[in-house]
């Protein structure tokens, strides 16, 4: 089996970096230090992509289309309200604080009980891209990801009927979902459908690197640019391509060596997607993670283990590459890394 997983490897690796993949686009109230995204659009994207630009592994994430406002709205609104957890103590912001990249900074979630967190918080900005939720996947849309944050017990563990009781006590709430959902009102459909257009609309366009791919040489420095290369040539964009720079597949952490047994012990949130599937080839494998903002989410991988993104880096080089990576050139791709920052979003 580990020799196989090593092939596989390999043969990845090779493959991305012979013929590169490029992927499209999968279709505190009031606080003003928290980024407002949805009409951010800095730059006229092109209807459609250069030559040069289609050859590159990476692309320019895209702006979100046909949000409602009025739901976007709503869905920040309830976002930021602790209201909607039992005991009022916690909100998706909390440990999605938009104003620190979407994250908590804990090597472990938070809840509101002591047996929540036993996992790394990631990243709310550009989720919506990606192709499945959760570092083992388990949720296939963004409906059955807010369902399941919200009432489980390991996350917010809120109860759907008494949520919907104590929104519809409260005047502010009738009016908006009046107003954003005629038909339905308050409801189970409705609060979901709001958090996920709230979500839809992180989408963090304008990045400097996505202003270089589409022809501004100057929004990278050379030293960002040398680091785009690197990045290229050791095999990083074998997983991390795409619009989102990852969030389309799932991997192997450890394809070229034995990460779990090097870092033990080794707990159920270890086995990743094998506790979905059940099935012996996805022990260990988790949805590979966007990195988009990365350098403002730290700390990094779905333990939480490594707290700055060049011992991130030097982990991925071992653990996904089986090479070596000199140190200047592991400082140069994390200045890369540093121009997937948003517009907006701090950190530079």
């Amino acid at each position: 089996m580990k020799n196989n997983n090593v092939i596989y490897g390999v043969l990845l690796l090779l493959f991305f970096a012979s013929f590169p993949w490029v992927l499209g686009q999968m279709s505190h109230d009031d606080d003003t230090s928290i980024p407002t995204i949805i009409d951010a659009d800095p730059f006229n994207l092109p209807r459609l992509p250069s030559a040069q630009l289609i050859n590159e592994p990476l692309q320019p994430v895209r702006k979100p289309r046909n949000l409602n406002e009025e739901k976007v709205a709503l869905g920040r609104r309830l976002f930021l309200d602790k209201r909607l957890s039992p005991r009022g103590d916690i909100s998706c912001d909390s440990c999605h604080r938009l104003n620190e990249g979407g994250v908590d900074h804990r090597s472990h979630a938070l809840g509101g009980d002591p047996s929540r967190g036993s996992i790394n918080t990631p990243g709310v900005y550009n989720s919506a891209n990606n192709f499945r939720w959760y570092w083992d996947g388990r949720a296939e849309t963004l409906e059955a990801q807010v369902d399941e944050s919200l009432t489980s017990l390991t996350e917010m563990g809120a109860d759907w009927q008494e949520l919907l009781e104590t929104l519809a006590s409260i005047a502010e709430y009738q009016a908006m979902f009046s107003q954003a959902y005629p038909e339905n009102g308050i409801s189970k459909e409705s609060v979901i459908d709001a958090l996920v257009a709230f979500e839809r609309s992180l989408i963090t366009i304008g990045a400097p690197f996505d202003r270089y791919l589409l022809g501004e040489e100057n929004a990278l420095t050379p030293e960002q640019q040398n680091g785009y290369q690197l990045f290229k040539s050791y095999g990083c964009s074998a997983c991390h391509q795409g619009g989102n720079i990852g969030g389309n597949m799932f991997q192997l952490f450890g394809v070229m060596g034995d990460y779990f047994a090097d870092r033990n012990p080794i707990f159920e949130v270890d086995m990743g997607r094998f506790n979905v599937t059940g099935k012996d080839d996805d022990r260990h494998r988790f949805r590979v993670p966007s990195l988009r903002n990365v350098a403002l989410t730290a700390p990094y991988f779905h333990d939480g283990s490594v707290a700055t993104l060049e011992q991130a880096v030097m982990v991925m080089a071992s653990y996904q590459l089986g090479r070596p990576i000199p140190i200047d050139d592991a400082r140069l791709i994390v200045a890369f890394l540093h121009s997937l920052n948003g517009p907006g979003m701090g950190g530079e």
